[in-house]
């Protein structure tokens, strides 16, 4: 496998809702590619614009590292992975704030074989849930939706994720399938950038306060669909 990381990715994303109206929104941020094992140690001047914490994923004691609360994730799948690398595509604090939408981990074992990636979404309400996907490539997988992201979608149907772990590029894909149809659909493209000092500040420049920006971006979506009408699912 190669060695990537730390790697930054400046990424597009769309969001794509086929019902009940169409709607579509485009932007661009960055996302760290990271093992978990040798998160990024920046210089002091640096770390206001990325930090990594364990308590922004996943559950566990307040002392737990961010591969504590991984292993912890796997053991209650009855999967163990002792010496098996974890690397993971996410979004870091930026000035004390961070909102990850999707946190993709890929699972190895000792041999370096790719055994499982772990899907972790968040929604704006502060809730989060774990999805355990098979190691399937490039293929597309499915899983049952468990957690209520939107306030305008049921908690039902299923995901269709496909998500190989990044290289030189990156992409991902997430296609909400109920009723034999696909409301809502969601991808992530992106390509390969050094994490070195440079980058960092150009992409601070760019796309400042990503973490906030992007969920004030998707609040914003979620008030346009209101207004055009799409009914509201409670919680």
């Amino acid at each position: 496998m190669n060695d990537l990381t730390p790697a930054l990715y400046r990424t597009t994303i769309n969001h794509v809702r086929r019902a009940p109206v169409r709607h579509r929104f485009t932007y661009r941020s960055y996302s760290w590619y990271v093992d978990v094992d040798a998160l990024p140690r920046l210089p002091w001047w640096l770390r206001p614009f990325a930090r990594f914490e364990a308590r922004d994923h996943f559950t566990g004691a307040a002392e737990d590292t961010l591969r504590q609360r991984l292993d912890a994730v796997l053991a209650a799948h009855e999967l163990s992975l002792p010496g098996g690398r974890i690397t993971a595509l996410l979004q870091a604090r930026v000035l004390g704030y961070v909102f990850n939408p999707l946190s993709l981990f890929w699972c190895h074992d000792a041999a370096g074989t790719l055994r499982a990636v772990i899907a972790e979404v968040h929604n704006t309400y502060g809730g989060r849930h774990t999805y355990l996907l098979p190691a399937e490539g490039n293929r597309p997988v499915s899983t049952t939706k468990m957690m209520y992201v939107s306030p305008f979608n049921d908690v039902d149907g299923h995901y269709l994720v496909r998500a190989p772990r990044p290289d030189e590029s990156l992409s991902v894909a997430i296609t909400l399938h109920r009723d034999g149809q696909s409301p809502f659909a969601a991808t992530m493209h992106g390509r390969r950038l050094p994490s070195n000092a440079t980058q960092l500040l150009r992409l601070q420049l760019i796309a400042p306060l990503a973490p906030l920006v992007g969920a004030a971006r998707i609040r914003l979506q979620g008030v346009a669909l209101w207004l055009r009408g799409v009914p509201v699912v409670p919680r």
